[in-house]
């Protein structure tokens, strides 16, 4: 869809930053009140590592701000469950590829709920869309950028598609092999750029019948027939890490566009992750799975952490980053509990049309600097920053005994953090019957007691409920100017 064919579509205000044109865009929906979102997905041989999380949040806070605006979102994510990690992880264990697959795919999303990212209303695999894949591929060869080399596989001859590196904007003769592309090694092909549409099968490989031979389907080939069969032609965002801009991304879109599909309109990338200041890699001994992470730190604590990065932005995920995420978060559960205790029960006035306005007024002036926030380039940083604000307004507040402006100040904390999905990683967890949240749950009840004692200076109780909170979940517990911060301590 061009962009004049856009220009009668459904203006929103929400803008971001599309890879394909590195400009600032607008959304402008295919379809009026309705969002479509493809997202990459995990090759699932391995469990998940901090920089899964990260794209998965920056996805699941984009949803979940577009449902908040009111638009109906289909967001497909893809799992990817044949490839030479898979195929190369079996040999080793001595199982099928399938059953790695299984495996792997169970623990991303159960760390995913963990984190408190919302399943997917579609999760294709890439094994479920073979003959899907097949078909463009034939249309691929039949136009003149598919070729076959017997006994190889089939590949897409990338001097043949003209706009090739326009998402990652770059020339395609700089584009060489050992830039980062996936590529067959075969001195046969046409040039080192060529890329694999579809594998010939090896012994012992799963493998499907095609026109050509046996084998299996390319990596960059498997997000086109899905997000098409899914999502249609046109849909709204696609995206993923930036590490798939190149070579996967340039080349889903090379393939979907020569062979006569409209792609995607628009493209959002999120950044990596650091640890110790260097791009995390198990070569560098920083690397941390999403599972090492949510056993030493909360959920929210996480979330908050990453929230505080922009998307775009490489974020350093420090021990420092996230003790200070803690601290915020103390800070809005205390209001929360505050607030909650101060409106319970008591005379919250609002009944006059004066009250309800000025209820409004404030409630509507918080989520207004939020909307802005999120509506340029999805910026959570100054979002989360309205929360606080909106908290130390709320504070303030309950200090003065007004409570029409508490009642308006919780409903937007309330409202907001939900928004962000602070919160509901433990309540999905907790629905579920999740181990973690109850956990979770029974640690802030004894971290809220010892709380209350030291607040009634009642000092033996505080110590023994500190002293349980270390022997039974290891748990350390700081005190801070705006309250106790616990972490684990394994």
């Amino acid at each position: 869809m061009t962009d004049r064919e856009m220009a009668d579509n459904e203006m929103t205000g929400i803008c971001f930053t599309d890879t394909l044109t590195g400009k600032i865009a607008e959304l402008r929906p295919r379809e009026d009140g309705k969002v479509s979102i493809y997202a990459c997905g995990p090759t699932v041989y391995d469990s998940p590592h901090i920089g899964h999380a990260r794209t998965a949040l920056t996805y699941d806070v984009i949803r979940r701000y577009l449902i908040w605006r009111g638009y109906e979102v289909h967001f497909v994510m893809n799992i990817t469950d044949i490839d030479d990690k898979i195929i190369n992880r079996a040999g080793e264990e001595g199982c099928t590829t399938g059953e790695i697959a299984e495996t792997y795919e169970a623990v991303y999303l159960e760390q995913m709920d963990r984190l408190g990212i919302m399943r997917p209303d579609a999760l294709p695999h890439a094994t479920e869309y073979v003959p899907e894949m097949i078909a463009v591929i034939e249309e691929l060869v039949e136009r003149g950028v598919g070729y076959v080399i017997e006994d190889t596989g089939v590949y897409f001859e990338v001097a043949k598609f003209g706009d090739y590196g326009q998402l990652v904007g770059q020339d395609p003769e700089v584009l060489l092999e050992g830039s980062g592309m996936r590529v067959e090694m075969d001195e046969r092909k046409r040039s080192p750029q060529d890329f694999a549409l579809w594998k010939a099968a090896k012994p012992g490989e799963p493998s499907w019948d095609s026109p050509w031979m046996a084998g299996r389907p390319g990596w960059h080939i498997e997000c086109v027939a899905m997000s098409l069969s899914l999502l249609g032609e046109g849909f709204d965002i696609h995206g993923g890490g930036t590490d798939l801009v190149f070579p996967h991304h340039e080349n889903e879109l090379a393939q979907a566009e020569a062979a006569g599909y409209c792609f995607a309109q628009r493209w959002v990338h999120s950044a990596m992750v650091n640890v110790g200041g260097e791009k995390m890699a198990k070569s560098v001994g920083n690397f941390r799975t999403v599972e090492a992470l949510l056993d030493h730190w909360d959920c929210d604590t996480v979330r908050l952490s990453m929230l505080q990065a922009h998307y775009r932005s490489t974020m350093e995920l420090s021990d420092n980053a996230l003790g200070s995420a803690a601290e915020g978060l103390a800070r809005i559960a205390a209001f929360l509990r505050m607030s909650e205790a101060a409106l319970t029960g008591g005379d919250t006035g609002g009944d006059t049309d004066e009250d309800k306005a000025e209820a409004h007024r404030i409630y509507r002036e918080a989520v207004e600097e939020f909307k802005a926030a999120m509506d340029d380039d999805f910026t959570t940083p100054k979002a989360v920053a309205v929360v606080f604000e909106t908290v130390r307004r709320g504070n303030t507040a309950i200090s003065e005994g007004d409570m029409v402006a508490t009642a308006a100040a919780l409903k937007a904390v309330r409202e907001l953090c939900a928004t962000l999905g602070l919160w509901e990683g433990k309540r999905a967890a907790e629905t579920k019957g999740g181990e973690v949240s109850a956990t979770e749950l029974e640690i802030q009840k004894l971290v809220d007691q010892r709380q209350a004692a030291r607040q009634a200076r009642d000092f033996a109780v505080a110590d023994e409920l500190r002293d349980r909170l270390s022997q039974e979940f290891q748990v350390e517990v700081e005190d801070t100017p705006r309250g106790p911060v616990w972490r684990r301590s394994v």
